[in-house]
């Protein structure tokens, strides 16, 4: 395996940081296995300082043994899924937010610049899931409504409001997890019934036809499509179903392979082959960095036409949304956020007070 091709497969992988430390195993993971992104959790750092720092020391690390700037990645929604330092107020959840637009960009553009003042310039979201359950479900609040008008409407407001911030956003979680009342994170969901005719793949349509840049693919079975492998992992679903019928031409990402849905199945090697092969063009490992290591090791022993194939045109099109979102490895700087956070308390109060006319 020639020294580019391992840099394009390395530039496949987007893995979590581990700790609050950056040690010589990610370094390592950096410098020789050229991984294209990290995506950070709230765990990863005590406050907003810490945080902006380890983003910038990475940035750096990576600058001075690579040419591709790393993307920086996070979950950011709002509500229960925040990952903001503490020292940024929480905006409400999507749900809440979507009783009117002007709340949805408001909370979106609050979103979008605490990202680029962070240096983030990836983030899994919004989700495009239809609301069926209660709010506790693993979706639930986390759905900008109950229909897929609500969602496709309120969610591309969303995901152009991080682009307009040069900030990658990926739509989650294809074909729709709204579907399903299993939580993927510990079970793997079956779907039934034909997806191609159902709500759920509107709102993924409409963001493919307004310029949708990635999605992020679910780890849920569709029993009419493929039998044997999970969205996640299916050709008939990645290449047959999202490439060739809807046209999708962007990034493909799966959902963490760290998750039990595939992960107690399939496990960490056998998911990230099986996923590459699929046509995802973006693996998200959450597991330590001694078994992504060998993930990537397991795929180079592993490789056949196909693969690289699929490695090359992953590598591709990685590089040409790191171009047109213009990703850098620069430094950010810390910000006053009284400013942002009054807006957020702003808002938020505005959005009690409204659905308190509801009650």
């Amino acid at each position: 395996m020639g020294s580019n091709l391992e840099k394009e497969l390395g530039q496949m992988f987007v893995i979590r940081f581990q700790g609050q430390e950056i040690n010589d195993e990610l370094i390592s993971l950096i410098k020789d296995y050229h991984i294209g992104g990290i995506t950070l959790y709230k765990k990863n750092y005590d406050n907003y300082e810490q945080m902006l720092k380890i983003i910038n020391e990475l940035k750096r690390i990576n600058h001075k043994y690579n040419d591709t700037p790393l993307f920086i990645a996070i979950d950011q929604e709002g509500g229960r899924v925040n990952r903001l330092p503490k020292e940024f107020k929480n905006i409400v959840a999507a749900k809440k937010l979507s009783i009117d637009k002007k709340y949805v960009l408001k909370g979106s553009d609050l979103i979008a610049y605490a990202l680029d003042s962070l240096g983030i310039n990836m983030n899994f979201a919004p989700v495009l899931d239809i609301q069926r359950f209660e709010d506790c479900h693993a979706i639930g609040d986390r759905c900008y409504g109950f229909d897929k008008e609500s969602v496709f409407k309120n969610g591309l407001i969303m995901m152009k409001a991080l682009k307009k911030q040069k900030i990658i956003s990926v739509v989650k979680h294809f074909p729709g997890h709204g579907l399903v009342k299993r939580d993927s994170h510990l079970f793997l969901p079956f779907i039934f019934k034909n997806i191609k005719e159902s709500d759920d793949i509107v709102p993924f349509k409409e963001a493919i036809n307004n310029g949708c840049d990635a999605i992020m693919i679910s780890h849920i079975m569709i029993r009419k499509i493929d039998k044997l492998y999970p969205a996640s992992l299916s050709k008939k679903v990645i290449k047959d179903y999202l490439i060739d019928e809807l046209g999708f031409k962007g990034l493909i990402v799966t959902d963490d392979l760290k998750m039990k849905a595939v992960n107690f199945l399939y496990g960490y090697k056998k998911s990230t082959y099986k996923a590459i092969e699929a046509g995802n063009n973006i693996v998200l490992i959450g597991s330590s960095y001694k078994k992504i290591i060998e993930c990537i090791n397991y795929v180079k022993k592993k490789m056949t036409e196909e693969v690289k194939k699929n490695i090359e045109l992953s590598y591709q099109k990685i590089i040409k949304i790191k171009d047109k979102y213009e990703i850098s490895d620069k430094a950010n700087k810390l910000i006053n956020v009284d400013k942002y956070n009054q807006e957020v308390e702003e808002l938020n109060k505005e959005v009690k007070e409204e659905l308190s006319k509801f009650d």
